[in-house]
Formats: structure tokens, sequence, C-alpha cells
């Protein structure tokens, strides 16, 4: 594979203003808030894809245990902002005000040791960052340094994702349980359930995404992206060359490990609450779903993969719900054999040809006549 040296190529630079223009004009001014809402909710989602391109797509390791990193970014965020919404004042009714509501319901009498740093902001964006990156590399570093790769690294990422989900569930008193933490208010002070702070929070989510892209398009086009190519192509021949494939392969997994996590703690902001139903088996082979329709080698096509799946899986569910999982499971099998690399690989295959030609066509024309003006010949009529 041929990594181009500028940092988008026509065909990125196409799909880089085509996915600005629709997320920043198109669809705020033609959706109403609660709609938009919903594209937030989607594009928390695109954060998992993204990460799962370099994870999977380039880097060849599937992992089907995403949820846990959404969920582990969503829980951070969350916990600083049930904290606010837990204040002496708001909470004055329980037999001890100044604690979550289902603490007090769970006969805990006093704030766990693991939540009081969860007041500060800043360590809450930190502990986003730095809690699902830590707990990837040790994952990581477990699997891949014993080079336990393939179907046993999903098969164990999938393990992981159930034992958390069973570990929130039975933790209800520390947790919020099965209902997660719900009635999250206020960011700061800010009141996050108003109309204009949901449109606040889709551009800050937008923008947010866009960084995203630009350090996987950055790590795409450096020389990691093209040791991780090697790597998932030969790995052998890369560990030969004196590289250290288990090095390369946690990079990977811990970035993509970050990238979930943004988008889990942007799902806490902009839907109000946590559960750990997007923890589990189930959302995370969703996510996995997500990145292959949108193609596991492209980073825009992920991310419209992200967007389209979630709007036929509203869509439909409102109309079908009890049909939507037998959908889904379809289209995964039909992207697996139809179109393997999905709807950038379709883009690749039969439009952008047609769009080269078409620049080649009106760049040729264009040589021709300015050499015939220069030659002094008269354009033809």
């Amino acid at each position: 594979m041929i990594i181009n040296s500028r940092f988008f190529n026509r065909s990125e630079l196409m799909g880089f203003i085509a996915l600005a223009a629709v997320l920043f004009v198109i669809l705020p001014l033609t959706l109403d808030v609660f709609r938009l809402n919903l594209v937030a909710k989607y594009l928390t989602y695109a954060f998992v894809a993204l990460g799962l391109v370099l994870c999977w797509g380039y880097g060849g390791i599937l992992s089907l245990g995403q949820g846990v990193f959404f969920g582990l970014g969503g829980y951070c965020m969350a916990m600083f902002l049930k904290l606010e919404a837990s204040s002496v004042e708001n909470t004055k009714i329980q037999s001890t005000p100044g604690i979550p509501d289902f603490m007090d319901w769970n006969q805990i009498t006093s704030l766990p040791l693991f939540w009081q740093p969860f007041h500060s902001l800043t360590f809450t964006i930190l502990a986003i960052i730095l809690v699902p990156g830590i707990f990837a590399l040790i994952i990581g570093t477990a699997m891949f340094k014993r080079r336990v790769g393939g179907t046993y690294f999903a098969i164990i990422t999938q393990a992981v994702a159930a034992i958390l989900t069973i570990l929130i569930v039975g933790q209800q008193g520390y947790t919020g349980g099965i209902n997660g933490m719900t009635d999250l208010r206020t960011l700061k002070g800010w009141d996050i359930r108003p109309d204009h702070a949901k449109i606040i929070l889709y551009f800050v989510e937008v923008v947010l995404l866009f960084v995203c892209i630009g350090i996987a398009q950055f790590i795409r086009l450096t020389k990691l992206g093209r040791i991780l190519v090697a790597m998932r192509e030969q790995e052998d021949r890369v560990r030969f060359s004196g590289y250290s494939v288990a090095n390369f392969k946690i990079f990977a997994f811990c970035m993509a490990a970050v990238f979930a996590a943004i988008g889990g703690a942007m799902f806490a902001l902009n839907v109000g609450f946590m559960s750990p139903s997007f923890v589990g088996i189930v959302p995370s082979i969703e996510m996995v779903i997500y990145t292959a329709v949108g193609g596991r080698m492209s980073i825009f096509g992920a991310i419209w993969g992200a967007i389209l799946v979630n709007f036929a899986k509203t869509s439909l569910s409102e109309s079908f719900p009890q049909l939507w999982l037998f959908g889904l499971g379809a289209l995964f099998i039909a992207v697996v054999l139809a179109f393997p690399n999905g709807l950038s690989g379709l883009w690749a295959d039969y439009v952008q040809p047609r769009i080269d030609r078409l620049f080649a066509s009106r760049k040729s024309k264009s040589d021709w006549s300015g050499n015939s003006v220069a030659d002094g010949a008269a354009p033809a009529e």
C-alpha cells in the first residue's frame, strides 16, 4: 500500500470537505434540535470507529471489546456530572445528603474514596484519557508480549467486556448498577439539558472528532503508519527486521481505546446518562459493524459507516423494533460477502475512477487549448 506524502490526497480532501460541510453546515441548518442531538449520539460511535481503523484496519488487531473503553470514558464523565448534580441542596431529602442518589438507596453513608477526585473537571478530563489508555496498556502488554492475537485476542476482549459489565451491575452502590448514572444536569454550573446547550455540545463534539481525524491521519502517514500496515500483512517480516511488533500493537490498541473513551465521554454529555448497556459484548460488536460497513481501511468511510448504520437503526427500530437485530446481522453478512472494503471500497472502485477520469479529461482539454493558443493557432469553435 502506498501512503501519500501529503496530508490529504485528492480523494481524502474531498472526503474531508464533504464531511465538514455536512456536519458543520448542512445538518445544523436542516435538522431540529432533537434530530441534531441524535446525530451527536451517532458521532460518539464515530470516535470508536475511527480508533478501529487504526487498530483493526491498519494494525490488523480485531478488538471485540471497544465498548469497554467507550464505557470507561462515559463513566468517568458521568461521575463528574453526577457529583455536580448531587450537591447537598439537590439531595437534601436523602438520608445522607451530598452523595449520589443510588449510593443513598444502597445505604452508603459517605462518598467512596475513588469518587473524591471526580469533583475536579481537570482530573476528569485526564481520567477520560488515562484510565482507558492504561487499562488498554495492561491488556495489550499481557496479550501482545505473549504473541496472543487474531481470534484469541478477539475472544479475550469479548470476555473483558462481559466481566466489566458484570462488575458494573454487581457494584450497584458504587456504579448505579443496571440503571447506570442518570439525571446528569450541569457541567460546571452550565445546564446541559436545554436546546441551546445541545447545539453547543454538538459543535464541540464535531470539533473534537476532526481533531481526532487529524491525529489518526498523521499517524497513518508517518513511518509508524507504514509499519502498522506492514505488520498487518507480514508480521514475521516486521519482527525479523528488528521492530518490536508487540509495542506497535500496544500503541494501536491504546490509541483506539482513547478515541473510544472520548466518544463515551461525549455520549454521557449529550445523552445525559451512562449505563452498562453500552459496555458489553453486543454494543462492542455493533461498533465493529459500523467500521466494517464504512470501510475499515478508510478514516472517513468508518465515520460515515457509524452515522449511516445508526441512522438506519433509529429509522428501522421505530418501524420494526423486533426485526432490527436481524437486519443488523444481515447487513454485516452482506458487507463481508458483497463488498468487504465497505462503502469506502465501493467509492474507491466505482466512483473515484470516474472522478479521476473527469479531472484528467478536463486537464487534457485545458492543456490542449493552452498549447493551441500559445502556438498561435485559433481555438476550435
